[in-house]
């Protein structure tokens, strides 16, 4: 299961990642929560109905965060309604009513994107790896010795809400100097209208990285600015845990090379140390897949057969 605030998905993974049965509802919007998990309803019914279901042997569910895989609950910022959802246990009573009774796993997107990269896309074949996505947010996850590392509450590997800017602005979180308030694509296009850009027609971070191709200066300094953030926070966490690959996915980084190549130049900067010098950074492989592989991924992981 993957669910977001545009979109609820489901689909049957088998063992090589082949995705049968996939299904997807839209996410209601302006509803209160049961009428929200109406939808998950809706797949999940949907998803029995293929002569595949009875051989489902896990369930990896995948959500928009904040979540607390501890306790099953999901309080996505996309989902208004949801506020303490215990989505995990009526996830799984959906299951039994149509007759599976198997284990189930509860982890944020950033966390089921980490577990998709590494078993199929960019962080295959790398045993210590880091993974994020940059989008309106920036969230991530880890894999610490070819295992999925989600932490207690599932929310390890967080990344956009560690502090890069000492004296920076004040973080919607309540932190200062995120990596999210510096890199994220809201803050990529606040940060360069307030200096003077002047948008052709798309206001938001995509219409700054088409600006940036075409050589404006204002644009290219804003993706200048998101792209030493990141490389700080990239560098840092490769200091602390070891990581030797970074993968980046989420709406921003495909902007490409306009991303890529200031989180590279300044990742020199920061990755200094003989163990992370040779850190490589790259973009994730497999795009609006990701949810759902990586919830099928850390089923796998976090589950036992």
């Amino acid at each position: 299961m993957d669910i977001g605030g545009t979109k609820i998905a489901g689909a049957l993974v088998d063992r090589d990642g082949a995705m049968t049965a996939t299904t997807r509802r839209p996410t209601p919007r302006g509803a209160d929560g049961d009428t929200v998990f109406a939808a998950v309803a809706e797949v999940v019914a949907e998803l029995a109905r293929s002569p595949l279901w009875a051989s489902a042997v896990r369930c990896g569910i995948g959500s928009a965060g904040p979540v607390d895989s501890a306790l099953g609950t999901v309080s996505p910022v996309n989902i208004g309604a949801w506020r303490g959802f215990p989505v995990q246990a009526r996830v799984e009573a959906e299951l039994a009513r149509h007759g599976l009774r198997i284990p189930t796993v509860l982890a944020g997107d950033g966390v089921a994107m980490t577990a998709a990269e590494h078993w199929l896309g960019a962080a295959r074949g790398h045993a210590n790896a880091l993974c994020m996505v940059v989008s309106t947010g920036v969230g991530g996850g880890l894999v610490l010795n070819n295992q999925l590392h989600p932490g207690p509450t599932g929310n390890a590997g967080h990344i956009g809400h560690m502090s890069v800017a000492f004296d920076g602005e004040p973080c919607a979180c309540g932190g200062r100097g995120c990596v999210e308030s510096l890199a994220s694509g809201t803050a990529i296009a606040a940060w360069a209208l307030a200096r003077g850009w002047v948008p052709a027609g798309d206001a938001t971070a995509a219409g700054v990285a088409a600006a940036a191709a075409a050589g404006d200066p204002v644009a290219l300094a804003a993706f200048d600015r998101a792209g030493r953030a990141l490389a700080a926070a990239i560098a840092a966490t490769a200091t602390l845990v070891e990581t030797d690959i970074a993968v980046i996915g989420g709406g921003v980084a495909a902007s490409g090379d306009i991303l890529f190549g200031p989180v590279r130049e300044h990742l020199a900067s920061y990755a200094t140390l003989s163990f992370v010098k040779d850190l490589q950074v790259v973009p994730a492989t497999l795009g609006t897949h990701a949810g759902l592989i990586g919830a099928a991924a850390a089923a796998t992981m976090l589950l036992p057969s």
